[in-house]
């Protein structure tokens, strides 16, 4: 599989995003070299943030990254063109070459995904919607952007219902990447269940997001720890690191059916810097059974 050349975090402790490039070798599936030492430490790291610190991250949330966006405005992610090929269901799941297939982006942040799908296929509708207003409307100012294939609109996955923008049942296919590990683990099973309502019996979520032992994850300092594998960056925004036994739970907690789940294991350079690191994502697909029972 390829690199995501752009999938740092807003504040991946000094790994630019803009920088990062792919490596052609492959890290060993079996381990990440030179994190085992790191990864044990930070796993027994049991000081975490204060109880207070942590409402307010939560209160904040919403600003947090309204904030990131005006900082960064449209420039801190390169476009996504890498998704349909390692997503092949985004041509595949069609029973006729020009059968139109609706999308959902959940968190779509300012269009990186969207934008390159729209302009490869024409056969194609897509809702998007952000937690961040500023995200929403970068989109909607976007020369791309037009109502007649797109759909785009600020929501909260944990507690907004989509089905007030998108009908329910009406989605073939969700892409959900680099989004849930900004949730609140507490509250992950509410987003997926908010996504499963629009999502048609037989489609498909596509996933990709940070994995266990991920670099970024283990270059925060003391202080940062929310929870266990749930850690706070800076600049107030938060980020949860998936192991697949446990993101498998969560789908199939919440009625979804596994496809494929498993580690996307890389090293990535960032050559401003003279640094090469190991990445760690999660790559995976979930189902909506055809006869479901999700309300």
């Amino acid at each position: 599989m390829a690199l995501l050349k752009n999938e740092s975090s807003p504040a991946d402790n000094n790994i630019t995003s803009c920088e990062e490039e792919e490596v052609v070798s492959k890290v060993s599936p079996l381990s990440v070299p030179g994190q085992t030492s790191t990864a044990t430490a930070l796993t027994a790291e049991r000081t975490l943030v204060s109880d207070f610190k942590q409402m307010k991250l939560e209160k904040e949330a919403q600003k947090n990254w309204d904030l990131f966006y005006k900082r960064n405005t449209t420039n801190f992610f390169k476009d996504r063109h890498w998704t349909t090929r390692e997503f092949e269901e985004l041509k595949a799941c069609r029973e006729f070459e020009s059968q139109r297939l609706v999308l959902l982006e959940a968190g779509c942040g300012v269009g990186n995904c969207i934008f390159p799908l729209l302009e490869d296929d024409l056969n194609i509708f897509v809702y998007a919607c952000d937690f961040s207003p500023r995200a929403v409307e970068f989109v909607k100012q976007n020369p791309l952007y037009c109502s007649k294939r797109c759909c785009a609109f600020q929501c909260d996955l944990t507690k907004d219902d989509l089905r007030e923008n998108v009908p329910e049942g009406s989605v073939d296919v969700v892409t959900l990447i680099f989004v849930l590990s900004a949730v609140h683990p507490d509250k992950m099973k509410l987003a997926l269940q908010n996504i499963s309502r629009v999502l048609k019996p037989g489609g498909i979520v596509l996933f990709r997001d940070y994995g266990l032992h991920d670099h970024a994850m283990l270059r925060f300092k003391a202080g940062s720890k929310l929870g266990e594998n749930f850690y706070v960056r800076q600049d107030g925004t938060r980020s949860y690191f998936f192991s697949k036994e446990l993101l498998a739970e969560l789908f199939e907690e919440t009625g979804f059916q596994s496809v494929a789940n498993d580690y996307v294991l890389r090293e990535t350079v960032n050559k401003k810097e003279g640094l090469c690191v190991p990445r760690v994502f999660l790559q995976s697909k979930f189902t909506k059974p055809a006869q479901s029972q999700s309300s």
